[in-house]
């Protein structure tokens, strides 16, 4: 018998990617729903339609480079980086990076954070895609939104393994920038 048509292979690959996402109640604290990026990785067919299916979104956009924050973003941008013939650039906490940097603080929970960017990492009018594993409050995106254009890069999306639904990160990203906000997976976040 013929597989569903109804259902694209895209979408059965994203279901069986979110199917090898684990969820661990109260976590870090009670009342959240942690969603585990790591077993995700642990499966190698997963982690590689992970890969797989944004290289697919992303490909006919000309994008110059990926940009990533540490730590889980660096597990799913350099991949997709080399997939899509793109530079990879590396968003870190204060102090990990060598040569000058801008600097950007953002919203946490409790207070506040910042994330830093080497001052060289485009050249004017680079094509930027924006990638990271999660999607919930979109304090860090925002922050490397931010960095990139004022580095006079064009963000052309920002990209989510993971998007937990009923969080402002989306509304954030596209109300104040109108950018393009794709996430392959989502979960309630709660």
């Amino acid at each position: 018998m013929a597989a569903d048509k109804s259902i694209s292979d895209f979408e059965r690959d994203v279901e069986f990617i979110k199917s090898t996402v684990k969820t661990i109640p109260d976590y870090p604290k009670p009342g959240i729903m942690f969603r585990d990026v790591t077993s995700l990785c642990t499966d190698r067919r997963a982690f590689g339609l992970t890969i797989s299916l944004l290289k697919k979104v992303y490909i006919d956009k000309s994008i110059d480079k990926v940009v990533s924050a540490e730590a889980r973003g660096f597990v799913f941008g350099a991949p997709l980086a080399a997939a899509l013939g793109a530079g990879f650039v590396m968003v870190r906490k204060p102090g990990k990076l060598p040569r000058k940097t801008i600097e950007e603080s953002y919203e946490l929970e409790y207070g506040t954070n910042k994330l830093q960017i080497h001052a060289d990492s485009f050249k004017t009018g680079e094509r930027v895609l924006l990638l990271d594993d999660l999607l919930a409050t979109g304090g860090t995106m925002d922050a490397m939104v931010r960095m990139v254009q004022r580095l006079g890069a064009e963000v052309v999306g920002c990209a989510f393994v993971i998007e937990l639904e009923g969080l402002p990160g989306r509304k954030l990203l596209e109300d104040k920038y109108g950018i393009d906000v794709y996430s392959l997976v989502t979960f309630p976040d709660h």
